[in-house]
């Protein structure tokens, strides 16, 4: 009955495989765990976290490997791609900590499990090559998401939150599906490698694949958060816990970038010309939208969910002008230059989330763009990362986001798309009044709480550490460029 059965190669797996039993055997082990030794919990989840960077290190070839039937691969982008979602959600689980032990609804072992299944669903998206393979590695991130964004059960705003993201997720998901079934349809194959051959071969339903195409773009659309695909951002930034917008507002734009290159460069690149009209479209939409919008917001989780579409929309230019009129020369320094400035904003949002972490307390949210009031005279350092953080999101030179935002600019100039920058440089400047604003509430106005900020120490290190990385990486941002290029070099 086995006899046509072929054991698949699970090396390439191997990270994803430990996960998930580490995730398994930690819930178990939660529920023998006391409220009041929670601590354990915690501290298995990070070293599973660290565990995964080992084995990725450990198992890396540096060579394509596919493996279950050519469902999954292992590349130098999913690599390193995974290695910084690592490095993320150890940050994340650090900042989050004391936030979600002053709240006890949210102080259960769940949010650690559902943190990790998140991690291992955006592990999956990372490594897809087939649709089926995106999909559960979608639903299993989506899922996680919307459970931790209602963990805090007696807030309503919250719980509104929650039913808003999973409605539209799933909106979003039977979308997704739909131009998958469709393209599917078209090629008579699910694989992504598969579905490039195809097209290249010719003989394809060309209507079919364009109408898939739409419902595709529109899928992606939603996860990344660009207009006109955005209403969820807003009302779920502000309604999660600030520790699950911390979470929902990084990793899973390196998971949704890995996507994006899968289905549309790696299987869709011979309707470039179509997907870019449709990204060029959704860019400069968000860019508007998200920066104008960002300028009215009072609240900082509201006003840093508009930046978040503005910077996605930024994003996508690096993805639009990798290939102009059938030439591919700028490729890859156009791709690098989106996979850069994906990871610069990782970095930068789990910083500035990690500022509004610092500030909450038990009662008090510290989401108030006015609650920053005065923060120079209550911490001088910690008022000077924040400045750091604001600044490298706003493109100030010599800040990692500058740098972000250079390379970007340096991929739509060669590829002559000289409008495209402008408008970029435009709603740039205008997006710096928001983030400017925050450093002037901050320095020049008298605080309204004088109370000590009180955080535990491995936090005011690592938030320290996280603003001075921005900087740093500022002045020599020649290391991730070149990680980057390397990495898409070996692998498209």
């Amino acid at each position: 009955m086995f006899d046509n059965f072929v054991v698949p190669n699970l090396l390439p797996a191997a990270p994803e495989i430990f996960l998930t039993v580490m995730a398994l055997a930690i819930l178990m082990i939660d529920l023998l765990v006391k409220d009041s030794r929670r601590t354990l919990t915690f501290v298995l989840t990070q070293l599973t976290l660290i565990g995964c960077a080992a084995i990725q290190f450990a198992t890396s070839t540096g060579e394509i490997t596919y493996t279950f039937s050519n469902m999954f691969v292992d590349d130098l982008m999913s690599d390193l791609l995974k290695l910084f979602l690592y490095m993320t959600l150890v940050i994340v689980m650090f900042y989050s900590r004391g936030y979600i032990i002053d709240r006890e609804a949210m102080n259960k072992g769940e949010y650690y499990v559902l943190a990790l299944f998140a991690t291992l669903g955006m592990m999956v998206m990372i490594s897809a090559n087939h649709f089926l393979t995106i999909y559960i590695g979608l639903e299993l991130l989506s899922l996680s998401l919307y459970a931790m964004v209602a963990m805090n059960r007696d807030s309503v705003v919250s719980t509104e939150a929650a039913m808003k993201y999973f409605v539209l997720g799933a909106l979003a998901s039977g979308l997704l599906l739909y131009g998958m079934s469709m393209i599917y349809g078209a090629t008579g194959t699910l694989e992504i490698t598969g579905i490039a051959e195809r097209l290249y071969g010719g003989g394809v339903n060309k209507s079919v694949l364009v109408f898939g195409l739409v419902f595709l773009v529109a899928g992606l659309a939603f996860k990344l958060g660009v207009v006109p695909f955005h209403m969820w951002i807003p009302d779920v930034y502000h309604g999660a816990p600030t520790s699950v917008t911390l979470l929902i507002g990084s990793a899973p734009k390196l998971a949704a970038f890995a996507i994006v290159m899968r289905l549309l460069v790696n299987g869709l690149i011979t309707m470039a010309a179509d997907w870019q009209a449709m990204l060029v479209i959704l860019s400069v939409l968000s860019m508007a939208i998200g920066n104008l919008a960002a300028i009215a917001q009072t609240n900082l989780k509201r006003m840093l969910a508009y930046s978040a579409i503005s910077h996605m929309g930024f994003m996508l230019l690096g993805i639009v002008t990798g290939v102009v009129s059938g030439d591919a020369r700028y490729a890859l320094n156009a791709y690098s230059s989106a996979m850069f400035y994906v990871i610069a904003y990782v970095l930068m949002s789990a910083g500035t989330f990690g500022m509004i972490l610092l500030m909450s307390r038990a009662g008090f949210e510290a989401e108030e763009i006015d609650d920053f009031k005065g923060l120079n005279k209550r911490s001088p350092w910690f008022a000077g990362i924040m400045l750091m953080l604001m600044f490298s999101m706003a493109g100030v030179p010599f800040f990692i986001g500058f740098f972000a935002k250079f390379s970007v600019l340096q991929a739509v100039v060669a590829a002559d798309y000289m409008w495209l920058a402008i408008v970029a440089v435009l709603f740039s400047l205008i997006g710096a009044f928001y983030y400017l604003r925050v450093v002037k509430v901050m320095y020049f106005d008298a605080p309204a709480d004088d109370t000590p900020l009180n955080a535990p120490l491995d936090m005011r290190i690592l938030i320290s550490a996280n603003g001075l990385a921005v900087a740093f990486l500022g002045i020599f941002p020649q290391v991730i460029m070149s990680l980057c290029a390397y990495a898409l070099l070996r692998s498209l």
